[in-house]
């Protein structure tokens, strides 16, 4: 373990240049959603494989975040962020000159690969650079770049797909990259922190065949009808026995993957389990609003991406307001107020209709932008307030893992409720179409004809339509009860112990 001495100087040229390599990873989760049409038009791709291009990445990334304490240890921080940034800035210039379907899929599977450790890593270097009763503040500048990365990635995608074109939705990452590379490579310095850990094979791979198998389940759940598939269900089964391997394992094995001291800490454990609420409030209802926009209200994608960007803005004022307060105001509170603001914005969308304007929109996602980053910065900064620093890079790699895993089985849950809820809905709004219902006669627009193929084909899309907004605003509000659930579990946490600043910071940077 190498420890170096650094003032206050240091350690901003380092936050910079790991915020980079953050933003640049957590852009990529949410960039190409919107080019998916163009890329799968330019590869001769079906609507089923072009998914594989966001999946891959999910999948990859979910399953490399967890080895990030166990490679940085060996290895050093620097030289696992050099390798990182780099390996993610070399597959992003690979997806962008891809030509095939196998090409992409294969440098977005490397991109998830490289990148998986620089979200956790990034963390953990802040919370090294940092003194202890700045957490709060470097907890914000890390979520900025976590939160907001996401959040502005559709309307960065859209505008670079229509003005340029979609491979440009990758490019986009050399500059970043090559200023994230350069910075670690002159600030950070140090070596190896610990090589004498033995690897947990048998834990990493319980572990990975778990969440690639839970993942998979829950990406194919939707378009193979979940249960009557024989396929989600061999991946539920494979999924829980390696689950329950695992556990096992980390109970009994004399070196776990994760060390057990992760577990008996319980302001780290009960903040990484909130970061499952975290990470399904955030990217469910981002994964919901662009489909709803542009398919039901006819809203081009530049028009979606400037309108949900609002709130990234949200989430920017929420963020800069815990790095003011964070010190003078008990993080429980922080945290309960953004449970308040995220339990009002989804009763505002539970109140959305096909009739709208884009305010409604606009104030919600304001709203649900302050509840974001109310709870996200204070909540990590909980999570490591009593977690002892050697721990740090299996921490940042546990919390991560957990906040992307709610929400991608947030996703596609939300989707599927989604889906069930239209046909559902369309079925109940279809029984009350006849001729002979005297109601529908007198006011039925001719447009809708029910003795023309014309007239049914529009009334039936007009109905689809109807139902499907009936099916997002009850996910909407599934999302309130959510946000209210996550309340009690702020009893359970302690409140950071607040210590007098130093002139100097005793910094970990390997």
């Amino acid at each position: 373990m190498n420890i170096a001495r650094t003032g206050s100087a240091a350690k901003w040229p380092i936050t910079i240049s790991v915020m980079l390599a953050t933003v640049m990873n957590s852009l990529d989760t949410t960039i190409a959603n919107v080019a998916l049409p163009h890329i799968q038009g330019s590869v001769s791709a079906s609507q089923d494989q072009i998914a594989w291009v966001l999946t891959s990445y999910i999948v990859a990334s979910t399953i490399f975040t967890p080895i990030t304490g166990w490679l940085a240890g060996r290895i050093g921080r620097k030289q696992l962020l050099i390798i990182s940034i780099a390996g993610f800035t070399a597959a992003s210039a690979l997806c962008g000159m891809s030509q095939s379907l196998v090409e992409i899929v294969g440098f977005r599977l490397l991109q998830g690969m490289f990148g998986a450790s620089l979200i956790p890593l990034s963390q953990a270097v802040l919370l090294d650079v940092w003194p202890r009763e700045q957490h709060g503040s470097a907890m914000a500048i890390w979520g900025m770049g976590a939160i907001l990365g996401p959040i502005m990635g559709p309307a960065l995608g859209g505008w670079l797909t229509d003005n340029l074109n979609w491979r440009w939705v990758f490019y986009i990452n050399l500059p970043v990259g090559a200023l994230a590379l350069a910075g670690v490579f002159m600030f950070i310095t140090g070596k190896k922190q610990d090589n004498s850990r033995a690897f947990d094979f048998f834990g990493f791979g319980t572990l990975s065949v778990f969440v690639a198998a839970f993942q998979l389940m829950l990406d194919r759940g939707p378009t193979q009808d979940w249960i009557n598939s024989k396929e989600i269900w061999t991946e539920a089964i494979v999924a829980l026995i390696a689950f329950w391997l695992f556990i096992v394992h980390s109970a009994t094995a004399k070196n776990p993957f994760f060390e057990r001291a992760l577990l008996r800490d319980r302001s780290f454990m009960v903040s990484t389990f909130m970061g499952l609420f975290v990470g399904l409030l955030l990217y469910s209802s981002m994964a919901l609003l662009p489909t709803m926009l542009e398919t039901l209200m006819g809203y081009p994608v530049v028009t979606t991406g400037l309108v949900t960007m609002p709130r990234g803005l949200g989430a920017l004022a929420a963020m800069i307001i815990v790095g003011r307060i964070n010190t003078k105001v008990d993080a429980r509170i922080i945290v309960l107020a953004g449970l308040v603001f995220c339990t009002i914005a989804a009763f505002q969308m539970s109140h959305f209709s096909l009739l709208m304007d884009s305010r409604l929109v606009i104030v919600s996602g304001v709203l649900q932008g302050l509840g974001t980053g109310l709870i996200f910065v204070p909540l990590a900064a909980l999570a490591f307030s009593t977690l002892n620093p050697a721990f740090r890079n299996e921490g940042s790699a546990l919390f991560t893992l957990v906040r992307n895993m709610g929400g991608s089985a947030g996703i596609s849950v939300i989707e599927a409720l989604q889906t069930h809820g239209s046909e559902v809905a369309h079925a109940d709004l279809a029984q009350h179409i006849s001729p002979s219902n005297p109601v529908l006669q007198a006011y039925l627009p001719s447009q809708f004809s029910l003795g023309t193929t014309q007239g049914l084909v529009a009334l039936n899309a007009e109905i689809s339509r109807q139902s499907a907004m009936v099916a997002y605003v009850d996910d909407f509000k599934l999302l309130i009860f959510l946000s209210l659930a996550a309340m009690p579990l702020l009893l359970l946490l302690r409140a950071p112990e607040k210590k007098r600043s130093a002139d100097s910071v005793e910094v970990i940077v390997d």
